[in-house]
């Protein structure tokens, strides 16, 4: 990992990855508040490129990717593959259990969001192929566990060299190892901020506290999950298996589609992982590993 970076050109790549995520957000947002089939696509390929900000950044920064692990060494490591691909299912299935066992009027079991986002024509799609909804829904499962995260990492790599790769490694050296992740998670969820406030973005139009209470919410999430990624690139030292976890994470989305419609202002709190209550989960897994991270550093010392 990375460790010489300078003040400056961390403030830099900072800067550059904001400054283009800020821009590709907001110009995608508008296009999806038009409520276009075009507009939605738009807005998909600006958050995809968005995603490259960070690498980007690095670049116009100068800061060396050497060191980042891009050659993955995982002899007797590969153990982390599969938990890359499936900590983030089970602590995002853990995170709407919780919420619909608190909530269990809100849950949906005919997923009438989820069809009603699809439309009629995928619908009938479906029908044509010989396969019911119910049987896409267990293929989509299936493929979140298996193939989903392996191709979002292609998008996912973007950020991770920026986050994981550079950002994180300075915060930790200067900051301190759990204070330093809090931080980095921190900017990385202010990062997506944009898309969050004006399209409500992982979360429903009309959602309780609107149009603060999701982006306080997103960050919770982004350090939770921050400190879960930090946690298997330093494991395994291979810039691959932070953009492997970031992958598998952006594939478990279908729990925002999974609530009844009347019930869909409390977005904020859940089933998402995003969530205040969704990320309880995540966010307690995370504080075990900083404990865990803090007697290591003071058995190291």
């Amino acid at each position: 990992m990375n460790n010489n970076i300078s003040k400056k050109q961390i403030t830099i790549y900072l800067t550059v990855a904001f400054v283009l995520a800020y821009i590709l957000q907001i110009i995608g947002s508008i296009f999806n508040n038009k409520g276009t089939q075009t507009g939605i696509l738009i807005f998909q390929g600006c958050l995809a490129l968005a995603m490259f900000a960070p690498l980007t950044g690095l670049l116009i920064a100068r800061i060396p990717f050497k060191g980042m692990g891009w050659i993955p060494h995982l002899k007797g490591k590969v153990r982390w593959i599969f938990y890359s691909m499936w900590i983030p299912a089970v602590l995002c299935v853990a995170g709407a259990i919780v919420y619909f066992v608190i909530f269990p009027n809100h849950f949906d079991p005919n997923f009438t969001l989820l069809k009603e986002n699809m439309g009629d024509e995928a619908m009938k799609q479906l029908s044509e192929q010989g396969l019911s909804f119910e049987m896409m829904i267990g293929i989509t499962c299936l493929m979140s566990l298996t193939f989903v995260p392996f191709t979002n990492t292609l998008t996912a790599i973007g950020e991770e060299v920026g986050w994981r790769g550079a950002l994180y490694p300075y915060l930790k050296d200067r900051f301190g190892k759990t204070k330093g992740r809090v931080i980095g998670g921190i900017i990385w969820g202010a990062w997506h901020w944009p898309c969050i406030i004006i399209t409500n973005y992982n979360y429903s139009e009309g959602y309780i506290g609107a149009p603060f209470l999701a982006p306080v919410a997103f960050v919770i999430g982004t350090v939770s999950f921050g400190i879960i990624i930090d946690y298997a690139y330093e494991k395994t030292e291979t810039i691959w298996v932070p953009a492997l976890v970031h992958g598998a994470i952006n594939g478990w989305t279908i729990y925002q589609h999974i609530v009844s419609p009347e019930y869909t202002e409390y977005s904020v709190l859940g089933p998402s992982a995003f969530g205040l209550i969704g990320v309880i989960p995540a966010l307690i897994y995370a504080i075990i590993i900083c404990i865990r991270s803090s007697r290591e550093e003071a058995h190291d010392n």
